[in-house]
């Protein structure tokens, strides 16, 4: 092999070389505009679904707040009804307690009847 053609099989390789570097260099740049796509796609979602998530947390607090209210009026109602419950048994408590002591007192029944009336108010 002579000289001339080692130098012209080595400006091919070179040539060669050039035109894979360019490849590469085009490769590459496709490479870095995919990534800043993507980099961009995944933005606007992160973006959108922070936007979502924000919708949620206050549509959960909202309702979570309407129940609160919901429960503590229901409570309230529930309180009121058994604090009058409990005052109306107080009173027909004491009335009774003071009517069996004014007929006890009177004389009015003897020991038998006052046994009768306890067994049937007892039971």
């Amino acid at each position: 092999m002579t000289v001339d053609e080692r130098i012209g099989i080595l400006e091919e390789r070179t040539t060669n070389i050039g035109v894979r570097l360019d490849e590469v260099k085009q490769e590459v740049k496709e490479m870095h505009d995919c990534l800043d796509r993507t980099r961009d796609l995944l933005d606007a979602k992160m973006e959108s679904m922070l936007v979502e998530y924000r919708q949620n947390r206050d549509n959960f607090y909202t309702k979570l707040d309407e129940h609160n209210r919901t429960n503590t009026q229901g409570h309230q109602e529930m309180m009121t009804k058994i604090n009058d419950l409990e005052r109306a048994k107080n009173k027909v408590t004491i009335i009774g307690i003071a009517l069996a002591a004014f007929i006890a007192g009177t004389g009015y029944l003897t020991h038998g009847e006052v046994a009768k009336i306890i067994r049937l108010l007892a039971g």
